[in-house]
């Protein structure tokens, strides 16, 4: 079960860096949704969306080792 959810938490990541350099790339360079809202969304992926869907799970499957 632990898999799948990675799975999906690596997806979501993935999803949400599309998402993010895609507001990045949109409009002027003034515009507020590239110099805020696109660079919280990367920085929020890729330091815990991602990490968290590739440990997910780890803790529970060395204890029942």
């Amino acid at each position: 079960m632990a898999n799948r959810k990675n799975i999906l938490l690596i997806a979501l990541g993935i999803i949400l860096l599309v998402i993010g350099y895609l507001c990045l790339g949109k409009g002027p360079a003034e515009n507020p949704v590239s110099l805020t809202v696109a660079p919280i969304i990367l920085v929020l992926t890729y330091l815990v969306v991602i990490p968290v869907g590739i440990l997910w799970g780890k803790r529970q499957q060395e204890s029942q080792k």
